[in-house]
């Protein structure tokens, strides 16, 4: 059986989005446990040149969505980038997990050679094959910012393990 853009795709975005929405609702149960200014996690950055955990729930987010439209010609939704709770955050990971299912397979199977040009970086742009493009860029983009998301959640003492980042829930 051939595997095809939808499947890995679609399921890859919604189980790692969904195990990002289960580690903030650990982070959001830490800071009422332990009674501090969840800004604390919010604004932190692993280093001064880094982005803040916000920014990565964003960019975990629109690496999913963004890989979608792009190739399937769908239009998604753009959010502002206000949020700023972590209750927010996970409002951000709801909404692109909403908008996610109403993406057909249809809409991306058979792309896998379709050009897709994206933004790299503040004034470039890439282009590359569809199944490129998920493989090798939106994939990749979104694990990295997911990854930094629970390393940061770690460093500032959530209690997570790696079978809430790789089970979320489930684990």
């Amino acid at each position: 059986m051939t595997i095809s853009l939808s499947s890995a795709s679609l399921p890859v975005f919604a189980k790692f989005l969904g195990n990002l929405r289960h580690l903030l609702t650990k982070a959001q149960a830490d800071v009422q446990a332990r009674g501090y200014d969840e800004q604390a996690l919010v604004q932190f950055r692993l280093a001064p040149d880094m982005l803040p955990f916000k920014t990565q729930i964003y960019i975990a987010c629109d690496a999913g969505k963004l890989c979608a439209a792009r190739i399937s010609g769908m239009e998604a939704p753009v959010f502002e980038n206000t949020e700023n709770t972590l209750e927010e955050l996970v409002g951000r990971i709801d909404k692109t997990l909403a908008w996610l299912k109403t993406v057909p397979p249809a809409a991306l199977d058979g792309l896998e050679d379709k050009q897709v040009t994206f933004p790299s970086g503040k004034t470039a742009t890439r282009t590359m094959r569809g199944e490129d493009y998920l493989k090798n860029w939106a994939l990749p983009n979104m694990f990295f910012h997911i990854t930094t998301a629970y390393a940061i959640l770690r460093h500032n003492g959530v209690v997570i393990g790696k079978n809430e980042f790789l089970m979320g829930a489930g684990s």
